[in-house]
C-alpha cells in the first residue's frame, strides 16, 4: 500500500471517524482506524462495535492498493501538527507505516485488516432520501431531550418514526420530552418504529454538513445505515420498547400563554443564577398579562423578574426545572412561543407560535 495525499483532504474524514473510535477499548484494534486503498479511493473506517463510520476521499493520483489498520489517534494528531497545504506520502512497509511529509518521518505500528470487526449488515427493510439539512434540524430540535446513562436503557436514544410521508423523531428522559417531524417522501404505509442510540445520533448529527446534499437512510431490523456522497454511517439500534409519546402529550390545557422568546430566555437564565444548584427549581406566577418568576435558593439568595405576555386566562403558580425551559427555548428559532398549561400538577406543553412540527413537554417541580 502507497499513496500520496493533501494534508486537508486526509484531515476531515479523519477527524470524523477518529470521533468514533473509542479511546480505552478492550480489544487493540477498535482503538485503530482502517485504511483501504483500492483504485484511485481511500475509505478510513472507524468502530465501537456499536456506530461504524465509513470515510472516502479520492486521491489525485493513482495508487498501490492494500490495507491495513493503524492507531487512529496518532495518525489524527499527526495530521492535525503537518503545515496546512503539505503533500503526505503513506507507505506500508513490513507491518509499519511510514508517514512522511516535507522533512517530518513517522513510523507508526499496524494491526492487520483481518483484525477489524465489521458491523454485520441486515437486510434493509425501509429505504428513504431526505436533505441533510432537514434531518439535522431534527436532531437538533430533539436530542437535548435524551437520557443519558438512563437504567431504562432505551430512553438513551432517539425515537424515529416513519409513517405516511412523515418522519417523527422523539426523545425523552423521563422528565421531559422532545417531538419534532417533518415531511419526507416515504411510501410506507404502516408505522415503523426504531430506537437509535445516543451516541449514534449525535454522531449522525456531525455528518450531516452540506445544507444542499441528501442523505439516504437504510432503517433494518437492527441497524440504520446513513449514506451521504463522503460517508456511510452504521449504528447498531436499541432493542426496546420506547414509552408511548402520544399520551404523554397533554391534552386539554385551558391556559393559553404567547410570549417572546428571546425576552422569556433571558429573563430565565438570569433568574437560574439564585435557583437551587442541584434542582434548578424556579417558581411561575401567572396572572393577567404578566408572568412573574421566582427563584431561590438554601443561601436564602432570590431572584425575581417580571415579564409581559399574552394571557388573559385565570392566575396560576407552577414550578419548574429551569435548564429544561432553557434547552426548549435554545433550539427554538421563532419569536413568539407558545405556552399551555393546565394546572400546578400537570405537564406544560411548549410550540413554536404558528408553527406545530415541534411540541415540547415539561413536568411540573414541587416547590
Amino acid at each position: 500500500m502507497h499513496f500520496t495525499i493533501q494534508r486537508e483532504a486526509l484531515l476531515k474524514p479523519l477527524q470524523l471517524v477518529a470521533g468514533v473510535v473509542e479511546r480505552r477499548q478492550t480489544l487493540p484494534v477498535l482503538s485503530n482506524v482502517l485504511l483501504v486503498v483500492q483504485g484511485q479511493q481511500l475509505s478510513l473506517t472507524g468502530t465501537d462495535l456499536e456506530v461504524e463510520l465509513v470515510g472516502r476521499v479520492q486521491l489525485e493520483e493513482p495508487a498501490e492498493p492494500g490495507e491495513i489498520t493503524v492507531p487512529a489517534r496518532k495518525l489524527m494528531d499527526i495530521c492535525k501538527s503537518l503545515p496546512s497545504d503539505v503533500l503526505i506520502d503513506i507507505k506500508l512497509d513490513e507491518q509499519k507505516l511510514l508517514v512522511k511529509a516535507g522533512r517530518s518521518r513517522f513510523t507508526l505500528s499496524t494491526l492487520p485488516a483481518n483484525d477489524f470487526p465489521n458491523v454485520e449488515e441486515g437486510p434493509g427493510s425501509l429505504t428513504c432520501n431526505l436533505e441533510q439539512s432537514k434531518l439535522r434540524r431534527l436532531i437538533e430540535r430533539t436530542s437535548f431531550a435524551m437520557a443519558q446513562q438512563d437504567v431504562r436503557y432505551y430512553l438513551n436514544g432517539m425515537l424515529l418514526e416513519v409513517s405516511t410521508d412523515t418522519l417523527r423523531a422523539v426523545a425523552t428522559d423521563g422528565h421531559r420530552l422532545a417531538l419534532c417531524a417533518m415531511q419526507a417522501a416515504i411510501g410506507q404505509a404502516e408505522r415503523h418504529q426504531v430506537i437509535v442510540p445516543r451516541k449514534g445520533i449525535l454522531e449522525l448529527a456531525r455528518l450531516l454538513t452540506d445544507p444542499e446534499g441528501m442523505v439516504s437512510i437504510v432503517l433494518g431490523q437492527h441497524h440504520i445505515r446513513a449514506t451521504t456522497g463522503e460517508f456511510t454511517f452504521t449504528s447498531k439500534l436499541v432493542d426496546g420498547k420506547f414509552p408511548d409519546y402520544e399520551r404523554v402529550l397533554p391534552k386539554g390545557g385551558d391556559k393559553l400563554v404567547i410570549g417572546d422568546r428571546q425576552a422569556l430566555r433571558e429573563a430565565f437564565s438570569r433568574t437560574a443564577i439564585l435557583s437551587n444548584e442541584k434542582y434548578r427549581g424556579i417558581r411561575l406566577q401567572l396572572a393577567s398579562g404578566q408572568l412573574k418568576i421566582q427563584a431561590n435558593n438554601p443561601e436564602q439568595e432570590e431572584a425575581e423578574e417580571e415579564i409581559s405576555v399574552d394571557y388573559s386566562g385565570a392566575s396560576l403558580e407552577i414550578g419548574f426545572n429551569v435548564s429544561y425551559l432553557l434547552d426548549v427555548l435554545g433550539v427554538m428559532t421563532t419569536e413568539q412561543v407558545r405556552l399551555i398549561l393546565s394546572d400546578s400538577n400537570s405537564s406544560a406543553l411548549l410550540q413554536e407560535a404558528g408553527n406545530d412540527d415541534s411540541s415540547y413537554v415539561v413536568m411540573p417541580m414541587r416547590l
